[in-house]
């Protein structure tokens, strides 16, 4: 894996836990207290801040689709876990597995270990 891979993973894996937890944030605190009580003044800023977020995690995983050549059903399936409420904390557990496999890897291709 080049410094370019490994670098668009781990931005990719940076971002993936908060948007993970802005997600439910916004459903629990704003939606359901907006609902339940006249607190409505939440959802405003959580919605721009997990929108935000949600954009910058589709632009990195694009970035990461593009630069380590994934195959289209792992993109679909980590946007999908986007949309998931907590299913961001599972793809950043399978991200953190991929970014490991590729500093193994190219740590035994520096050592010349394997001509992969």
């Amino acid at each position: 894996m080049d410094i370019k891979t490994a670098s668009a993973l781990h931005r990719l894996r940076l971002i993936s836990l908060p948007e993970a937890l802005s997600f439910p944030a916004l459903l629990i605190f704003g939606s359901l207290l907006m609902r339940v009580s006249d607190i409505d003044f939440l959802m405003p800023p959580l919605g721009m801040i997990h929108g935000v977020l949600f954009t910058i995690y589709v632009v990195f995983l694009l970035d990461v689709w593009i630069k380590a050549k994934w195959p289209l059903k792992r993109v679909a399936l980590f946007f999908l876990l986007a949309v998931i409420p907590f299913g961001g904390l599972y793809g950043d557990k399978l991200l953190k597995g991929y970014e490991a496999d590729g500093v193994i890897a190219a740590r035994a291709r520096r050592e010349g270990t394997v001509s992969a």
